[in-house]
């Protein structure tokens, strides 16, 4: 097993770093039977079944903290629909609608509601950036983490404070505090989302493949990747466990209490975040902040493209995607006078920063496909509102998306995907994501017939969300489609976004490349603000249409775009792991000194 050390640091945070050793994985049977020929051989490679390793327990106490992270958060953000869109109920001063009404409390209408609740989106996942600014260059993960945590408690407790139903009275002080809420407690959220999966992840140290025999007397590959596939896997799904509880106890908070119930339960949650935090602190593998290695990346990549550029933007192009362009750049292949003083990091660490890149045009197709993603806590819940609920709150309907995760993540898990290995069928990340895009389109053209079918049975026809008007003769369950498929394609796309970016990352960027998958909600959310005004009556069929429309384009380009890197994935999966960690300002000695010790050739003029 790997030797834990705890050095002390100066004044900062005790780190917890891991000595390389054997490691002994545990399988589905939770007995150890490792080979001792160790990696495999190419032979073992093409024929052997490949199977993760035993998870942490250091990482189910931080997908639990993720659990109670989400339940706050969606737990909020599920009533903010209904709390800005529909009017106050009569006789009720807390917003309830209880058995008869609607719950309500500003009645400011399906256009405002919607903006509101894609700018809570854009903002929330806009903020991730920062928050892996922070931890990669000053604080590290950790710190990070608990810092974002007292941000977004702030943001919490000012969302109490919007629905006292004194403030409610006040409907422009109520909105006031309510956005101001939003914005504190997205600067939190994002400052959390961007650290806690790269978090997870990396207390998980295995990283090169092993065989092994199983009880059976079956040979079987350990593979590292499938494990952190695994952990990801279930880190969403607990996502989904928080999200579901959240969504479902506070619509019926707000339902039959009012709204500020539906803020004080998952405000109550979040206390859990810290307390976990602090407790395991001594025990979690916590990577220490690397302060120059982002200002190292695009000092490489400007170094890299000297010489690159051209007036002619097609000859530009051809140059910065040749084969060279990397290569070139490695400090190996730089004259010993012409290197620059930053260039301190060896060969192994320019692939690493080449895999990231690679990795960020691959979200760069992301928001394409969170468009369909992002019309379920806005469009789809009006949509609901205008259907025959049969007495469900019609918020209560979007929870079908995290109840469908929970139960299909361990059969994709345990079955789908351990049934495509067997029949050797590699199902890659990028052929997954395609997969996602594609089940997202699905889940459009769902949403746009079942429209269709509410404008021609509404007794008001295009105008169905008139608040005087009777729902239409359409079961909301009919909704469930929607809401599955998007599921599934969470599953494909989302998972595999976060294992992409974990795994591709260079290793001292790993919080930077992570808030580069979020943030492509943030555009998504912003693409989304120039179609607001299809999200109203009569256009909401066109509204699901010009979603299906993106992301079925966005499928199909990502596709003809990557099916090649589809083909490297062993292969950036194997990089050579560099020891370059980084530290603040320009090389120092010390920095100079390992530099040196791993390049035994390279020769630099110290500062």
């Amino acid at each position: 097993m790997a030797e834990v050390k705890s050095p002390k640091t100066d004044g900062g945070d005790l780190v917890i770093s891991h000595q390389e050793a054997p490691a002994v994985p545990v399988y589905y049977d939770d007995k150890d039977f490792v080979n001792e020929d160790g990696t495999p051989t190419e032979e073992e490679l093409a024929t052997l079944r490949r199977v993760a390793g035993q998870v942490p327990w250091t990482a189910y106490t931080i997908a639990f903290v993720e659990l109670c992270e989400r339940f706050s958060y969606y737990g909020v953000t599920q009533v903010f629909t209904n709390f800005v869109q529909q009017p106050l109920p009569s006789n009720s001063a807390t917003g309830a609608g209880r058995i008869i009404q609607q719950s309500g409390a500003l009645g400011l209408g399906q256009r405002t509601a919607t903006s509101i609740t894609q700018f809570n989106q854009f903002w929330a996942y806009l903020m991730p950036l920062v928050g892996a600014y922070v931890a990669d260059r000053y604080w590290g993960r950790y710190k990070t983490i608990m810092v974002s945590i007292a941000f977004a408690m702030v943001g919490h407790i000012l969302l109490v404070v919007c629905a006292i139903p004194s403030v409610i009275a006040t409907p422009k002080a109520s909105l006031g505090v309510m956005i101001l809420g939003i914005i504190i407690m997205g600067g939190g959220t994002g400052g959390f989302k961007s650290n806690i999966s790269p978090l997870i992840a990396e207390q998980y140290k295995q990283e090169k493949k092993e065989v092994v025999t199983l009880p059976t007397g079956e040979k079987v590959i350990v593979d590292p990747i499938l494990t952190i596939s695994r952990i990801f896997m279930y880190f969403y799904l607990m996502i989904n466990v928080g999200a579901l509880t959240g969504q479902i106890s506070m619509v019926y908070a707000e339902h039959y209490v009012g709204f500020y119930l539906s803020y004080l339960l998952p405000t109550i949650m979040f206390i859990f975040c810290p307390l976990i935090m602090v407790i395991c602190r001594k025990k979690y593998v916590r990577t220490p902040a690397t302060y120059s290695v982002l200002s190292r990346s695009m000092q490489l990549m400007a170094f890299a493209s000297r010489g690159k550029w051209s007036i002619n933007p097609v000859r530009t192009y051809k140059n910065l995607t040749d084969g060279g362009f990397w290569e070139n750049a490695k400090p190996s292949k730089v004259p010993a006078n012409e290197r620059p003083k930053w260039m301190t990091f060896d060969d192994q660490w320019v692939d690493e920063v080449s895999r990231g890149i690679k990795a960020c045009k691959v979200f760069l197709w992301y928001p394409l496909y969170w468009i369909t993603y992002n019309q379920i806590n806005g469009n789809l819940t009006s949509q609901a509102a205008v259907m025959d609920t049969k007495g469900l709150p019609n918020d209560i309907l979007s929870n079908l998306n995290p109840f469908s995760l929970i139960i299909l993540i361990p059969i994709f898990d345990l079955v789908l995907y351990p049934g495509l290995r067997k029949m050797g069928f590699n199902f890659t990340p990028i052929k997954k994501i395609t997969f996602g895009f594609i089940t997202g389109v699905l889940a459009m053209i769902w949403a746009a017939v079942l429209q269709y079918h509410i404008y021609q049975k509404s007794p008001c026809g295009y105008d169905a969300a008139n608040p005087d008007c009777d729902p239409a003769p359409i079961n909301v369950w009919a909704q469930t489609g929607a809401f599955v498929l998007i599921a599934i394609s969470e599953i494909f796309a989302s998972i595999t976004g976060l294992e992409y970016a974990f795994t591709k990352a260079p290793s001292n960027m790993k919080s930077l490349v992570t808030s580069v998958f979020l943030v492509m909600s943030a555009f998504s959310t912003a693409i989304g603000f120039a179609f607001v005004g299809l999200a109203n009556d009569p256009l909401l069929v066109w509204n699901y249409t010009v979603a299906a429309i993106l992301a079925a384009l966005g499928a199909f380009f990502f596709w003809i775009q990557f099916r090649e890197l589809d083909k490297q994935e062993d292969e950036l999966n194997n990089l050579a792991k560099t020891t370059f960690v980084g530290n603040g300002g320009p090389a120092t000695e010390t920095e100079l000194e390992a530099a040196n010790a791993r390049r035994s050739s390279l020769v630099i003029e110290k500062p």
